[in-house]
């Protein structure tokens, strides 16, 4: 099948590799001129696992075309993915300006019936307004339909989601869309949830929400195992075998960060507002993720009685594993609070470093784990990478001028930490 994807951020480029892959006919735009020629190039501008050797192999199989002219990429496609940003105004509220600007330019472009599937996460009512836009803008007699069809990437398993989703979700009060649909994800073996639009709008904000709240859950729960004595792992664990809670997302830490969860938990309490009701439960959710952060500051500035002057290593500066996303990562937020502070900064990531470099200003990037623990008062673990959880620690203590690790996510054994002569303070869990 034809299908053209406007917007080759994240979400888009992830969308139509995954397509391409599944053998369909793909054009992708974006108004980077650059983004493109990188991309026609063989240079991915995100670090995602598998991604590039699936884009390489589909260009080169001629299935995915890369163009920054999407007048010719509304041209090619009978179904239209808009994958366009979706970013945060100042108040959280949905900024949907280019979402609106691509309906426009679909309805000055569009020559023949097309599936218009808006992909990117937005507010409830949006498709609504995408089909209001293409009626009153639209320059010839062309009928089309408008499909929800929100996306549950994660970042680091963004192919794997794709390819093996727990549900695809279709909003539309059109048969003939859907069932073009059905045909795009026929080869994907996944339930299949057919809604209206309003409510497949709905599902991706209130599933993102509902995780967030789980995990500001096992963080205060952690909160309250600190202060009792008892073992925040242990108390999820117990939890986790009930199937009506599971052991998802139950992991106590510095706290959730990237774009998805932050901006659609604010931006879902806005909506909320503008319909009249007061999402309390929601704000919640956010307070207690802001805490974990300033707590984990305070954590690092008791064990070491103060910082300023004090030399800390940092691993992990990407906001999960198996990403460079910086964006809302609690690292940002934490080494700016010991700066201020007065600390010395080393840090090392995997794979973030580069973008680190843009954000972070006033901190020493190092090669490795090794040469960041080197000489330092305490080495901080921000991010969970299995590079981390492997490390020589006998050699990280020889290297550490005092063998302080505060660890923001737990990944490492309280009594393995003791026998190796560790002081370690992690989350929910008593301090060795």
């Amino acid at each position: 099948m034809k299908i053209s994807v406007i917007g080759v951020g994240y979400v888009g480029l992830a969308t139509a590799a995954v397509l391409a892959e599944l053998g369909n006919d793909i054009m992708a735009a974006d108004v980077d001129e650059e983004k493109i020629k990188c991309l026609n190039q063989g240079i991915m501008p995100i670090f995602e696992p598998g991604l590039k050797e699936m884009v390489e192999r589909n260009v080169r199989e001629n299935r995915l075309k890369f163009v920054s002219d999407n007048k010719k990429v509304i041209g090619h496609g009978d179904v239209i993915f808009i994958c366009v940003g979706t970013p945060p105004k100042y108040n959280w509220e949905t900024e949907l300006k280019y979402v609106e600007d691509v309906a426009v330019e679909i309805a000055k472009n569009m020559k023949s019936y097309k599936v218009i599937v808006h992909k990117s996460t937005v507010p409830v009512e949006t498709g609504d307004k995408i089909k209001k836009i293409i009626k009153e803008s639209v320059e010839e007699d062309v009928d089309f339909d408008v499909v929800s069809n929100p996306e549950f990437l994660r970042e680091g398993t963004a192919i794997e989601d794709t390819l093996h989703p727990d549900r695809i979700v279709m909003g539309s009060d059109s048969k003939k869309a859907i069932e073009i649909m059905k045909k795009i994800y026929d080869p994907i073996n996944a339930p299949l949830i057919i809604t209206s639009v309003k409510s497949a709008e709905l599902i991706k904000h209130a599933s993102n929400a509902f995780l967030a709240t789980k995990i500001s859950f096992i963080n205060s729960v952690a909160r309250i195992c600190e202060l009792s004595g008892a073992d925040v792992e242990e108390v999820a664990e117990g939890m986790g075998y009930d199937k009506r809670v599971s052991k998802h997302f139950l992991n106590a830490g510095i706290g959730y960060g990237g774009f998805c969860f932050p901006k659609d938990s604010q931006a879902f309490i806005k909506i909320a507002e503008n319909l009249g009701y007061d999402y309390k439960l929601l704000k919640a959710t956010n307070e207690i993720n802001d805490d974990q952060k300033r707590i984990f500051v305070d954590k690092v500035k008791k064990a070491l009685g103060h910082v300023n002057g004090k030399n800390i290593a940092v691993l992990g500066l990407s906001f999960k594993p198996d990403t460079d996303d910086m964006r809302f990562a609690p690292s940002v937020y934490i080494i700016g609070k010991l700066l201020e502070k007065g600390a010395k900064i080393k840090a090392y990531d995997p794979v973030a470093m580069d973008k680190a470099k843009n954000i972070l200003s006033n901190v020493s990037f190092c090669k490795d784990p090794y040469e960041a623990s080197k000489g330092a008062d305490a080495l901080l673990i921000l991010t969970e990478w299995n590079e981390f959880k492997e490390m020589d620690l006998k050699k990280v203590k020889s290297l550490l001028k005092s063998p302080l690790i505060i660890d923001g996510r737990n990944i490492y054994d309280l009594s393995a930490m003791e026998k190796g002569g560790f002081r370690y303070i992690s989350i929910g869990r008593k301090d060795v």
